[in-house]
């Protein structure tokens, strides 16, 4: 593998010093760019673009021809695993994911077995494999994966869910069959995004969407346990470097100190949470990653370069912060206001990490 000629995101994630704030952008190869809407045109579908590792390369390689970012991140799905459970997956226009067989029984949830990753998912490691060639140490490449109560939702939903009427009727009246659901689903994402890092991804990233929909109690149990759980058992070193674990819980402001505790090197967190009082919580023990509100990205470029500005000062000096939106890019998204907002925290985190 070619050495990695910027890493400072790495670094970051590791609290080691650096020359200025690193930035990557959830979901930045998106629809928000004209150059992926072509691509994924080609493709035919979503589904046809996730699975063709040359075409993922090609997306996940676009964000980094417009902008100077310092990492970037596998195109693919948080669904993939479930997917590969033989769930029967589809995306209709406009109406997000589907689940043909969706698992509510304890016949459904015993038929669910842990996926082989090179096997049943080899597609996601080939783009791994393609992406860290063509890549050739210019940034590290970031490998993920949905948390396990994020991926059941789905699955016993159906689908995306408002109310989780399913999922939440099974962990208050079947707990016990929630969680032999997340057990397997939790032994699937380890076992998938170790192969990631075997195949080449340089940090991961655990997506808990929609844990923060749960009470206290249960995200300890049924989200953060399970989270815990897959940090345990994946693999830290690789290639002679760490290998950082990032933690993301949309609306979990509220457990940092919590999810701190698992042994995770950073977490993400959303525009909800001021980033200088994450900071103070739990920044003696990790990085953070965020968070500025992705509407901010709908202003005027002077509007946005204040917002980059309010959130290095929150944050302060000194490294352990990774810039980010505090969720994924919207569509409609100019991609000038992009570049706008990773030029501005390049320029303006420099006095904040004097070398």
């Amino acid at each position: 593998m070619s050495e990695l000629k910027n890493d400072r995101f790495l670094r970051a994630l590791l609290r080691q010093p650096v020359d200025c704030t690193p930035i990557w952008i959830m979901r930045q190869a998106g629809r928000y760019l004209p150059e992926y809407r072509a691509t994924r045109a080609k493709a035919g579908s979503f589904m046809d673009l996730c699975t063709n590792p040359d075409l993922a390369c090609e997306v996940t390689l676009q964000p980094l021809a417009r902008f100077d970012l310092d990492a970037a991140i596998l195109f693919s799905d948080i669904l993939t695993i479930p997917d590969a459970m033989g769930l029967g997956l589809s995306f209709a226009q406009g109406e997000g994911p589907q689940f043909a067989r969706p698992v509510r029984s304890a016949a459904d949830v015993a038929k669910l077995g842990v996926p082989d990753p090179e096997i049943e998912l080899r597609y996601v490691m080939d783009a791994v494999r393609v992406i860290r060639r063509e890549l050739n140490g210019r940034v590290p490449l970031i490998g993920f994966s949905g948390s396990p109560w994020t991926l059941a939702t789905y699955m016993v939903e159906g689908s995306g869910s408002k109310e989780y009427s399913h999922v939440k009727g099974m962990l208050f009246d079947r707990p016990e069959l929630l969680h032999k659901l997340l057990d397997t689903t939790a032994r699937s994402v380890t076992s998938y995004l170790n192969a990631q890092i075997a195949a080449g991804a340089q940090a991961v990233m655990i997506f808990d969407t929609w844990g923060g929909v749960l009470s206290p109690r249960d995200y300890i149990e049924f989200s953060l346990r399970y989270m815990a759980q897959i940090v345990d058992g994946l693999t830290r070193e690789n290639e002679g470097r760490r290998v950082p674990v990032i933690l993301f819980t949309k609306g979990g402001g509220a457990w940092l100190e919590s999810m701190a505790e698992t042994g995770c090197d950073a977490l993400g967190v959303d525009w909800t949470t001021d980033i200088g009082a994450a900071r103070a919580r739990v920044g003696h023990q990790l990085a953070l990653q965020g968070n500025m509100d992705p509407c901010v990205l709908y202003a005027a470029p002077e509007r946005i370069r204040a917002e980059a500005a309010t959130i290095l000062k929150s944050y302060g000096s000194g490294s352990g912060h990774v810039f980010n939106l505090g969720h994924g890019i919207h569509q409609h998204i100019n991609p000038d206001h992009v570049k706008v907002l990773v030029d501005s925290v390049h320029e303006l985190s420099k006095p904040y990490h004097p070398m």
